[in-house]
């Protein structure tokens, strides 16, 4: 097929605008649905077109998902272009990736300049939190007489201050008001766990982060790095945090050559420190100012949808201000659905959502979101009452499972032998051996010249022999010269393969239950396996962009052909159905109670509720019931409480949508007589039983 004289005669003028744009610090505010992707990689593909070197273009995403999308369309464009044959493969973009990744490779490029050592291992979250953990208990606080935060607590507050760039004291008054009397405590375990994952040669997730920003203080090492990318290009803008403003900034301190994309009306990660100023006060960050771009036109919703979007965030008092529009007409507006109850509102979904099924709107095709996970219980009780399959969208991730956990953990232990939260959990595993002989062998290794000669000599337990012997010569086998360095060594995935084998019998005797289903997960992870070039190269990869699920929450395979879709809102940012519904629209839901402690949060919230609205194609409807349980709040007690509409939707705002309900309990019959008033006090009884 012949290329076309202008690959990109399909975007529209605001896109082309964007595309086309020189080398100037740019903001392209991306409205929902209005071609975001497309737009990013035709920027990359025209940018390449012009001569720039596709090595040296740095262009980072939030997902490896979105970076292998971004890579895919640019390399259809290149091949359009460049008119190469359906076997000819266009340019690669190997720096494409998500800032943790990019992060970590430029560390380990540059360690012995900055002090790391260059077999630093990366600790994922569960691990990052048991070494908090354990600093913990080392330091007493665990045993303090009142209560000492927990260490996902713990961990939590020690991110928000990295990533949020925000002093100890701040991120407690705002955040974690009850912790905030322990101040002085929590730096003391802060730097205790720094220093044990300095001994450790291990980083944390933020430490990705911070250690690149760190490095760019350099002003050669950060002048080397604004050289070698000479265009940045980072996609979800409003998704990023202090630090990684900052980050960009260092890189790119006059923004030449910065693009970012991103919607400041779809920030709604403030809870993993994402910072909605960022978008708001990007254009003034440089002089002169930044090129501000909007993409307005929408391919996703028909125009009343995109009508009543428009109107509840054009309410925002601080936003970048676009109308989104679309060429695609409809009569049918969205619709504010009043119901009973909690249960009603199950109800009048499950029903709606089979009628939608047999007008021929698949399952699949079909969403129902909310704002916080338990806010559909009652929806799955009915979906699984009347046999509907669904799938909702949270629960175990990947790397959270415990056979997972254990394989990697023997992985990160022959990688770097100094990782005491790696070397515990695989000590565990051997039958016989308990926590006390476990620290017994760690501190014997960290005080050896030569960690591996401890491991050989340590003296297990004797019912422990056998089954230590099997990995000690595991062990021997994954740190002898050649294993793990990829295909120099032809060491990997074979190293993994050991691995598995080694597992195979402690998988049986932990999880005799489930494990050929558990045995699924790890052939799963011999396939990620394949795709990387080496050990550390993997670990790498795997920490920082994990599969979604596992075995572990699934259960058995869905047989179905078609299912609902449930999911939370944050979930669901991205994606798209042609009918959504969303549960709970009502003041005390969204937003929620906790959530209206300032005018930041409160925002947020609407921007939420922005977010679930656009998901929506043709169909789209908000649920209010009048009336819902709500237990074990101090605020109200257990009993029911009555719902109002979301202030979100005033009745401007309300006149865009169809009303439907309330469904009201049936009137009595005409010939019935009243009801006679009751002939006795109960209230003055109650009252009477205490005198």
């Amino acid at each position: 097929m012949a290329a076309l004289a202008d690959p990109f005669e399909t975007l529209n003028p605001e896109q082309r605008a964007a595309v086309e744009h020189g080398s100037a610090p740019l903001l392209v505010i991306a409205g929902a649905g209005s071609g975001k992707t497309l737009t990013l990689a035709a920027r990359v593909a025209r940018l390449v077109l012009q001569g720039a070197d596709p090595q040296r273009l740095l262009l980072l995403t939030f997902s490896r998902r979105a970076a292998h999308e971004m890579q895919r369309r640019t390399g259809r464009l290149l091949h359009q272009a460049l008119g190469l044959r359906a076997t000819q493969q266009a340019p690669q973009l190997p720096w494409a990736g998500t800032f943790h990744a990019i992060g970590a490779r430029l560390l380990r490029e540059h360690a012995a300049q900055i002090g790391l050592a260059d077999t630093f291992t990366i600790a994922d979250r569960g691990d990052a939190e048991d070494l908090m953990g354990l600093v913990r208990q080392d330091l007493g606080l665990a045993a303090a007489k009142s209560r000492f935060p927990l260490k996902g607590t713990c961990l939590a507050i020690y991110s928000r201050c990295v990533n949020a760039q925000a002093p100890l004291a701040q991120v407690l008054a705002e955040h974690y008001p009850w912790c905030a009397g322990w101040e002085a405590e929590l730096k003391r375990l802060f730097r205790a766990y720094v220093a044990e994952k300095q001994r450790q040669h291990t980083l944390d997730y933020d430490d990705l982060l911070l250690a690149w920003d760190q490095m760019l203080t350099d002003a050669a090492l950060a002048q080397q790095l604004g050289e070698r990318f000479p265009f940045v290009l980072v996609d979800e803008y409003q998704d990023t945090n202090r630090l990684q403003s900052a980050i960009l900034r260092a890189l790119k301190p006059a923004g030449h050559g910065l693009t970012v994309v991103g919607d400041d009306a779809q920030s709604i990660y403030s809870f993993r420190a994402a910072e909605v100023r960022n978008i708001l006060e990007f254009a003034q960050h440089f002089g002169p100012t930044a090129r501000v771009l909007p993409l307005e036109r929408n391919y996703r919703s028909t125009q009343p949808i995109l009508d009543a979007s428009n109107a509840v965030i054009a309410l925002s008092p601080e936003r970048h201000a676009k109308t989104l529009w679309t060429e695609r007409a409809a009569a049918q507006r969205p619709q504010i659905v009043s119901v009973l109850d909690e249960m009603a509102q199950a109800t009048w979904v499950a029903d709606n959502v089979l009628a939608q099924r047999e007008a021929g709107l698949k399952l699949k095709q079909q969403a129902v979101l909310f704002r916080t996970s338990h806010h559909s219980a009652a929806l799955e009780l009915e979906l699984t009452r009347r046999r509907i399959p669904f799938v909702k969208f949270g629960g175990l991730k990947f790397l959270e499972a415990a056979h997972i956990k254990d394989v990697l953990a023997v992985l990160r232990w022959a990688e770097n032998p100094k990782s005491r939260i790696a070397g515990f959990r695989v000590a565990l595993l051997v039958p016989g051996i308990g926590p006390a002989n476990a620290r017994r062998l760690l501190d014997a290794m960290d005080a050896a010249a030569r960690p591996l000669q401890a491991l050989a000599e340590f003296e297990p337990p004797a019912n422990a022999r056998a089954d230590w012997q099997a990995l000690v010569g595991l062990m021997q086998a994954l740190r002898a010269p050649g294993a793990g360095p990829g295909p120099a060594g032809g060491a990997w995935p074979a190293d993994l393969e050991a691995v598995q084998r080694w597992y195979a019998p402690h998988l049986q005797r932990l999880h005799e239950e489930d494990a050929p289903v558990r045995l699924a997960d790890l052939e799963q992870l011999t396939r990620l396996a394949t795709a990387q070039p080496s050990r550390e190269r993997f670990l790498t990869e795997l920490t920082l962009d994990p599969p979604e699920a596992t075995s572990d929450e699934s259960g058995p395979p869905h047989l179905d052909e078609d299912y609902l879709i449930l999911s939370t809102i944050h979930s669901a940012k991205g994606q798209e159905w042609s009918a959504v519904t969303v549960l709970n629209v009502v003041d005390g839901c969204m937003p929620a109670d906790l959530a209206t402690g300032s005018a930041a949060a409160i925002e947020e919230e609407r921007r939420l509720l922005y977010v679930a609205m656009t998901r929506a194609k043709q169909q789209l409807a908000l649920m209010v019931p009048q009336r819902f349980h709500v237990t074990q709040q101090p605020k109200y007690g257990d009993r029911h409480l009555y719902g109002s509409l979301t202030r979100f939707i005033p009745p401007p705002v309300a006149a865009l949508f169809e009303r439907v309900g309330p469904a009201a309990p049936p009137a009595p019959a005409a010939c019935a007589p009243a009801a006679a008033p009751p002939r006795i006090d109960i209230g003055e009884r109650l009252r009477a039983a205490w005198d």
